[in-house]
């Protein structure tokens, strides 16, 4: 869904994520069908190619489920540096999930606590 938002008004869309990840490669197809203009994907900053920007005023950056933050924020001081530098973030939702620990891990660390508490006081 935010990948659409960002491709409707967006001349070009750089997907930061592996060429082996299917979550990425198919985030580069959706830009496309939403109507960006073009859309890549790159691994890094260092693979970002300044002619992909030519006539373009608009860029949106989206990322796969588990690229690291630094990745993307290299990705957007690249951006900067060839004249894209203000930002705007898109929400279009709020995650809230919570998971639990499995039962066995739960037991697992509350002993494993409770024998730190008794080595620590004798």
């Amino acid at each position: 869904v935010a990948v659409k938002e960002i491709a409707r008004g967006s001349d070009v869309v750089i997907v930061v994520g592996s060429g082996n990840s299917s979550n990425s490669v198919r985030l580069v197809e959706v830009a496309l069908e939403a109507g960006a203009g073009s859309a890549y994907r790159v691994d890094s900053a260092q693979e970002i190619d300044s002619t992909w920007f030519d006539g373009a005023t608009t860029v949106g950056v989206t990322s796969g489920a588990s690229v690291p933050d630094v990745l993307v924020n290299d990705v957007l001081d690249s951006l900067k540096e060839l004249g894209f530098g203000t930002v705007e973030e898109v929400t279009t939702a709020e995650e809230t999930l919570v998971f639990a620990l499995p039962p066995e891990l739960r037991r697992d660390l509350k002993a494993a606590s409770a024998e730190a508490s008794a080595n620590a006081s004798s």
